[in-house]
């Protein structure tokens, strides 16, 4: 049997794990995307987040919604390798793994589709101000809506009931 302190120890490290992965890949594609434009300045430390400073005025404009993009489409594709990798992760009798293999997935799921349909306005506008250079902010803000949404739905019909299955059926 399992204890609750196991099990809490277990969500939070798996969240932990998420959140940090999330940064990775996320902030490491703009990085990738600064350094093949040769416009990378700094890695910023802004609280207990990180966020990749360029010279902008070194970009254009397609550079720089590319730039931009980048971290969403990145975590993106990553969820949805992992999602496609549902099965096989959850072969694994790791518990830790699998928990954190679950919150990774909607971090990387939910994170960007949330931020740049819902909440950038009104936090500064992030990865959004570099995306409307090319594309119209209602187009986009739409389109990762609909993102979120289908999302949301895949979660709730499909990953979180084959995980919460795969654990129940692990604790007995």
């Amino acid at each position: 049997m399992i204890t609750a302190a196991k099990q809490n120890f277990r969500k939070l490290g798996g969240l932990f794990i998420a959140v940090l992965l999330y940064y990775i890949i996320h902030e490491g594609a703009h990085l990738l995307l600064a350094l093949l434009f040769g416009t990378f300045r700094q890695i910023k430390f802004i609280g207990m987040g990180i966020q990749i400073d360029t010279y902008r005025e070194q970009m254009n404009q397609v550079q720089t919604a590319a730039f931009c993009i980048a971290g969403a489409a990145a975590t993106t594709a990553a969820g949805w390798t992992l999602l496609l990798a549902t099965d096989r992760i959850l072969e694994s009798r790791s518990l830790t793994f699998r928990a954190a293999a679950f919150y990774t997935t909607l971090v990387f799921l939910l994170n960007d589709p949330f931020y740049l349909s819902i909440l950038y306005p009104y936090v500064g506008g992030g990865d959004m101000n570099g995306i409307r250079l090319l594309i119209p902010e209602l187009p986009a803000r739409v389109f990762f809506a609909l993102l979120l949404i289908t999302h949301l739905m895949i979660i709730a019909r499909y990953l979180y009931p084959v995980y919460k299955k795969a654990f129940v059926d692990s604790l007995k």
